[in-house]
């Protein structure tokens, strides 16, 4: 984890007293811009920098030009950059190779020699943003003239490696009113909330993390209910990872006086799918509904293109997360829960409305039923998926 290295602590502890002691907001952008660049250079490198340089510079001029085909055109490139990055192996190796063993392996090869040996850092949060400014732009909001501003909202060092997914015009209102003036206030809950999500990461995640490596192995030789105690200590190994990079980066934003979308509102107190959504990773959830969902068609022509559109949007939520079928069949799982749970009433009928009443008059069933939906899916989530289905058979047995 970056935000745990030796490095960046040094990072931080030189950069925040410079940015609060420059009460002069140029000063303090040219700081906050300064610290963006070396750290994005540090972890991503100059091979991991050149490409997201060149894809903000393509985003800025066409949002400046603001001419419709040059905004599809400059939407198009990111998407392209991202699967040629991130999914060239993947396509190559499970899709051309469907085809033609041969073809897939050839084509392997050949990208092998234009692809860098990991992707370029964090390409997948810049892609969105970038989709996310142009389509706004494209939409009528005003572009980000001032090319500083630009560069702040693409490179700003906590949202970086793992989010939250902002948006430009909250963001760039906040970052002004940090280089105004950043209060005391600011400081004090952005320490608190950086040392939250540390605790979360250190403490809790990385050592269930460790728990699950030794028990892992054994898994098939445990007893049904230690079974299922694994299965708990994987959903709160990925809750307090995820929400603990989200903390640490909220954090540092406050201690600027920039506040950053919240991602996590206690996901597992969601009483039905739908609801989890709105509480899980709420920054990529809300990207996805409004820069796939939406412009797909939403729910708008009937309930069979709504579940349609609701499993393109959910497959590119598993894929996001990774080039792998087990992230596919993860967001296949919840898009496939989200279309019960949010369409059950009116496709039963009688049925549905007293069903949703149930669930109305006892929200613990609720509760309990969307708890274990959503810890089977961690397993298909943190597993391939051959062993996450025999890990899933055996949670439903008590053969060993």
């Amino acid at each position: 984890m970056i935000f745990t290295t030796y490095w960046f602590s040094v990072f931080a502890c030189a950069f925040f007293p410079l940015f609060w002691a420059a009460r002069i907001g140029w000063l303090r952008l040219g700081l906050l811009l300064a610290a963006c660049f070396t750290f994005h250079a540090h972890f991503a490198g100059a091979a991991g920098m050149l490409p997201i340089i060149v894809l903000a510079t393509t985003t800025y001029a066409a949002g400046l030009l603001r001419w419709r085909p040059v905004l599809y055109a400059a939407m198009v490139l990111p998407v392209l950059a991202l699967v040629f990055y991130k999914y060239t192996h993947f396509v190559a190796l499970n899709i051309v190779a469907l085809a033609n063993p041969a073809w897939g392996q050839h084509t392997d090869r050949l990208a092998s020699a234009f692809l860098p040996i990991t992707p370029p850092l964090a390409v997948s949060f810049f892609v969105f943003e970038f989709v996310h400014y142009l389509y706004d732009v494209n939409k009528g909001s005003p572009s980000i003239r001032n090319p500083a501003h630009f560069c702040a909202f693409t490179f700003f060092f906590p949202s970086l490696v793992a989010g939250p997914i902002k948006r430009y015009q909250p963001f760039l209102a906040s970052l002004r009113s940090g280089l105004v003036a950043v209060t005391v206030d600011d400081v004090k809950l952005g320490v608190m909330r950086v040392a939250l999500g540390l605790f979360k990461k250190v403490a809790i995640a990385d050592n269930v993390t460790e728990g699950l490596r030794f028990w892992q192995p054994k898994y098939a030789h445990l007893t049904l209910p230690s079974r299922w105690e694994f299965l708990f200590a994987i959903g709160i190994r990925i809750l307090f990872d995820f929400s603990g990079y989200s903390d640490i980066a909220i954090g540092l934003g406050r201690m600027m006086g920039v506040s950053l979308p919240e991602n996590f509102r206690w996901p597992y107190l969601a009483t039905s799918v739908t609801e989890f959504w709105h509480r899980w990773h709420i920054s990529l959830s809300t990207w996805v509904r409004d820069y796939v969902y939406i412009p797909l068609g939403g729910g708008r022509s009937g309930l069979a293109r709504k579940v349609v559109n609701g499993f393109v949007a959910f497959a590119l939520v598993g894929l996001w997360h990774g080039p792998a079928w087990n992230f596919a069949f993860w967001g296949l799982y919840h898009g496939a829960g989200l279309a019960i749970s949010s369409n059950y009433e009116a496709a039963l009928g009688r049925p549905g409305l007293a069903l949703a009443a149930f669930f109305a008059r006892f929200p613990p069933v609720g509760w309990a039923l969307t708890l274990v939906f959503v810890l089977i899916g961690w397993l298909f989530f943190f597993y391939p998926f051959a062993e996450a289905w025999q890990m899933l058979k055996l949670l439903l047995t008590t053969s060993r």
